[in-house]
Formats: structure tokens, C-alpha cells, sequence
């Protein structure tokens, strides 16, 4: 039997891939959620390689039907699910009246909505057992957000406001849930920002391997805590914006993720 069963959306790239890698080095039975058929095997069969058990669905994180088959097929393979870890999503770059209603409409949609139906989907059976975690993979941005990345660290701060607000509503119990907030890491999010901007993005501040990110996420489910921030500096940006916002605004300029012209 596998140490634990853990689900992750977005799981064949980046953190969630990073975080399958590290979890198949504790026998974790892993199931992968994403889109790409070919990168989600070639994460399944990593995680495989690596000593763990793994699963790979193709499945669409704003599709509420799909995230219901996850979560069936996890428990006809695995058993029951003992961490639900919703990472799936994208950014895209721009100024307020730059970004158009439909790329704001698809960041809803895939950031927050996509989390939204996998905690739905999951919590019921956590709270007939009484047990299980739900991690949420947010950002620093959702804490405290940067200039040009305002629709992007809309549905980051939406997705911290579920959680604090599920924590709250489960506290006491056996469910546990923590929030995650990296700085920028060293995978594809930029490339995939880029396309989806449409021009190329300026990379400015602190970045971090998506390795390090995985094993603070291993620690939180090993020894769960309601906060998680990889970076050892980013906790402090919160306490500037609480203490200083104005002075936050101005720190913060250094940081935009700007589109090129």
C-alpha cells in the first residue's frame, strides 16, 4: 500500500511535476492531472522511475466533470485521496486596460475556478473521514501584488480568500488545508506567459528551483502549517505592504513583470 495518495493538478511541469518527484521518494501513490497527454506520461513515468506510483489523467481543471472523474479514478486505483493539491494555472502579464475581458475571464477560469472545483470535489469525502489536506499552490503576488500582473494576482488573492476562509471552516477538525506562496521559479510559467501575453516579459527579482518549492510543500504535508512561503525573504514583502503600503508601492515597481514592446 502507498504511504499516502496525493492529487495534483498541473502536475506534468513545473511544481507540480517537482512536487510528484519528491513525494515518489516517500512510495507516495501520485495521480497527475493536465492537459498534455505526452508531457503528463512522460511525468507519470518519472515519478514511476523514481520509486513512486503514479497515475496520469488528461483532464481539464475548468471542467467540473472532469475533476469528478479525477477524483474517481484516484480512488478506483489508489483508494482514498489523502491530499488534494490544486496547482494548475497560468499568468499573463499587462496593464489593467491592456488585459481584454476574455484572457481576465480564462485566469478566472483556470486559476481560481479550476481550484474552486477541486477542493469541491474532494472535501466532501474529507469531511465524512475527517481527514485529508488541501493544498493551494498561490504566489507571492497573491499576498502582495507587483505592477503588471494585476489580473494575474487577482485570482491569487481569490484563491488565498477560499482558503483562509475554508481554513477557518474546518479548523479543529482533521482536515487540514495551507496555502503556498513561491516567488517566481525556474520553469516554463514564463514562456507560457509570454505566449499567452503575446510578446515577450521582463523577468525582474528574486527566482527559485521549482525542487526547492516541492520539498517545503513535502514538509507542510508531513507537518501541516496554514502558510507555506519557499522564499526566505518573501514573508517579509507581506509584513512591508501591512506596516507600509506606500513604501511597499514603491519597492515593489523594481519588480513588475512588464510586457516588451
Amino acid at each position: 500500500m502507498p504511504r499516502r495518495v496525493v492529487v495534483i493538478t498541473g502536475g506534468s511541469s513545473g511544481i507540480g511535476r517537482a512536487t510528484a518527484m519528491r513525494l515518489a521518494r516517500d512510495g507516495a501513490a501520485v495521480v497527475l492531472c493536465a492537459r498534455r497527454a505526452d508531457r503528463l506520461e512522460a511525468a507519470a513515468g518519472a515519478v514511476r522511475a523514481a520509486g513512486g506510483q503514479a497515475l496520469g489523467i488528461v483532464a481539464d481543471v475548468t471542467r467540473p466533470e472532469d475533476i469528478d472523474r479525477l477524483i474517481a479514478s484516484t480512488v478506483e486505483q489508489f483508494g482514498p485521496i489523502d491530499v488534494m493539491m490544486c496547482n494548475a494555472g497560468f499568468g499573463i502579464a499587462g496593464a489593467i486596460d491592456d488585459i481584454r475581458p476574455d484572457q481576465m475571464q480564462r485566469l478566472v477560469d483556470v486559476n481560481y475556478m479550476g481550484t474552486y472545483h477541486a477542493i469541491r470535489a474532494v472535501l466532501p469525502d474529507f469531511r465524512r473521514r475527517n481527514r485529508g489536506h488541501i493544498i493551494v499552490v498561490s504566489s507571492i503576488v497573491g499576498k502582495r501584488g507587483v505592477p503588471y500582473m494585476g489580473a494575474y494576482a487577482a485570482t491569487k488573492f481569490a484563491q488565498t480568500g477560499l482558503v483562509e476562509c475554508l481554513r477557518a471552516e474546518v479548523a479543529g477538525s482533521g482536515i487540514h488545508v495551507t496555502a503556498v506562496f513561491p516567488v517566481s521559479t525556474e520553469s516554463e510559467f514564463f514562456d507560457v506567459m509570454s505566449r499567452e501575453t503575446g510578446t515577450a516579459v521582463t523577468r525582474h527579482g528574486p527566482r527559485q528551483d521549482a525542487a526547492v518549492v516541492a520539498e517545503r510543500i513535502v514538509r507542510a504535508i508531513d507537518r501541516p502549517v496554514p502558510e507555506v512561503f519557499p522564499h526566505a525573504w518573501s514573508r517579509g514583502l507581506v509584513w512591508l505592504n501591512t506596516a507600509a503600503p506606500g513604501m511597499c508601492d514603491r519597492f515593489v515597481k523594481r519588480f513588475g513583470r512588464k510586457p516588451m514592446k
